[in-house]
């Protein structure tokens, strides 16, 4: 069967569909992410999210997985709330929190005795599992994501670029960190079923740090790395149907390209800047 054939099957557009919307979330919320030092929180995130979500394979089956991944999900980005209000504690707490989520993970499907694809799926993602139910949930989710973070968007850039001036001006820095990682540990639940939990942080941290890389606007950054996230979740997929291969190793090696590219670039503006500040000078 051609590439071509398999771009009509339902299971292919509902990835999809999928992949577009959870790319849309992932380059918007990756820009604040990179600007906050969070991708080792992404990571701690996505190992709760996995064990959420083994959780819920192991008792109500694979039509839980999803909802099983958000609650892990959400659960860990309040206990990092919670826990780590110093801001020498982070690394701390969510290295205890991923440790002990990817070792729940582990013992949660050593239990499931059904289809290993479904354990397996987990980790790299299955885009054969996404339904319309699927579907409509992460665009729903996705929607109530996106309403959230346009309302709070400008005073946690605020606070992202300069805590202590934002808190005297009265901006609640310690409410909007603890909203962002939920915001953010919804989007790591729903990308664990599309490229799986090993490497979502690839789709949320990749795009965002190449747009970094040519830009230092961050409304640019967004636009830049929301095209590149969809670039890399939307050529991953396709590739990985001709391959017959999981979508997740595809998806990273597309935002790693394309990070590269963009690290040139930048070096290479960062140079010829410096050169016309010698010419400058020199005059």
């Amino acid at each position: 069967m051609s590439t071509l054939d398999l771009l009509a099957l339902d299971f292919v557009r509902n990835a999809l569909i999928a992949g577009v919307v959870l790319a849309v979330l992932a380059g918007l919320l990756g820009p604040i992410v990179v600007g906050r030092g969070m991708a080792f929180s992404v990571h701690g995130t996505a190992e709760l999210a996995f064990a959420g979500g083994a959780g819920a394979l192991l008792v109500f089956g694979t039509d839980a997985i999803g909802w099983g991944a958000l609650v892990g999900a959400v659960l860990v980005a309040l206990l990092f709330g919670a826990l780590g209000r110093a801001q020498r504690e982070r690394d701390s707490v969510i290295g205890v929190l991923l440790s002990f989520g990817l070792g729940l993970g582990v013992l949660f499907q050593s239990l499931y005795t059904g289809r290993s694809a479904n354990k397996f799926g987990l980790l790299v993602g299955q885009i054969v599992g996404v339904d319309v139910g699927d579907v409509l949930t992460l665009a729903v989710v996705g929607v109530a994501v996106l309403l959230v973070f346009a309302v709070v968007r400008r005073p946690l850039l605020f606070a992202s670029l300069d805590p202590d001036m934002a808190a005297a001006r009265g901006v609640p820095v310690r409410a909007l960190s603890i909203l962002f990682a939920v915001l953010l540990g919804v989007t790591v639940a729903l990308g664990v079923q599309i490229v799986g939990a090993l490497l979502v942080l690839c789709l949320l941290i990749t795009p965002a740090a190449a747009a970094a890389q040519v830009t230092a606007s961050p409304t640019l950054a967004s636009v830049l790395a929301v095209v590149f996230a969809e670039v890399a979740v939307i050529g991953g997929i396709v590739a990985s149907l001709d391959a017959g291969l999981p979508i997740s190793p595809f998806v990273a090696s597309i935002a790693f390209v394309i990070y590269l590219v963009c690290r040139g670039l930048g070096s290479l503006r960062t140079r010829r800047r410096v050169a016309r500040t010698a010419v400058a000078t020199a005059r």
